[in-house]
Formats: structure tokens, sequence, C-alpha cells
């Protein structure tokens, strides 16, 4: 009969591997869903931050993490690898058209956060956040 130590080790020899894999993939799909963000804002935020805009940088922070979110819900509700990979793909394009439906409801945006509004900073990434809390409730089911 093992002891308990022995059960820990082989739980921890079959179970890392699995989380280790699972985690790669939705850190790898996080850096894609901030890779396509960037892309398709109007305005650089890196460069912005770079040059201490703190709209830009309350805005570029709230949208890792509003990406961040339904892909922890994904991780945290399905555990295989394909199924992370599907339903994380479905989470970002959501965050992704939400992003573009808040810049559409504020008018301008692209001007205020070259321009350093806050205000307007502050309202898109709480839409954002949002967003992500009720897709990650959607996606938990």
């Amino acid at each position: 009969m093992p002891t308990t130590f022995e059960s820990i080790v082989q739980a921890l020899g079959s179970g890392l591997p699995v989380l280790l894999v699972q985690l790669l993939v939705t850190l790898v799909l996080l850096v894609i869903g901030v890779a396509v963000y960037s892309r398709i804002t109007p305005f650089d935020e890196r460069r912005l931050v770079a040059e201490g805009n703190a709209a830009a940088g309350l805005t570029y922070g709230a949208s890792i993490a509003a990406l961040a979110i339904p892909l922890a819900a994904t991780l945290a509700t399905n555990a295989m690898v394909i199924d992370i990979i599907l339903w994380g793909a479905v989470a970002l394009v959501l965050q992704l058209i939400a992003f573009a439906a808040a810049t559409l409801l504020i008018r301008g945006l692209h001007r205020q956060i070259e321009e350093g509004n806050v205000a307007s900073a502050a309202v898109l990434a709480g839409m954002q956040v949002a967003v992500a809390l009720i897709n990650a409730a959607a996606i938990a089911g």
C-alpha cells in the first residue's frame, strides 16, 4: 500500500503534465488574442503606453484582462485540450466583437485615447471587463 507521500508524487506525476499542457495552450490563446486585439485597434497602445499615456495603459491592461477572464473560465470548465482551444477561440472572438462594438458606441475613442482621456479609457475598460465576465459565465454554464 503506497504512503501518502507516494500517492502525492504519483498524482503529481500524472496530473502535472496535463496541467502544464492546458496552461500552455491557454497562454498561447491569450497571446494570440492580444496580438489580434493589437492589430485591430485603431491606435498603437504599446507605443502610447511606452510614451506614458495613462489612458492607453488602462485600455491595454483591461483588454488583456478581458481576454484572460473567459479563457480562465474555459480552462476551468474543460479537461480536453481541444475543448479549451475551441471554446477559447469562441471566447476570444466574442471579446474582440465586444471591443469593436464599444468603439462604435464611444465616438472619437481613437482620438480620446491618444489624447490621454482616462475617463473614456475607463468606460472602455469597464465595458470590456463586463462583457468578459458575462462571457465567462456563459462558457462556464
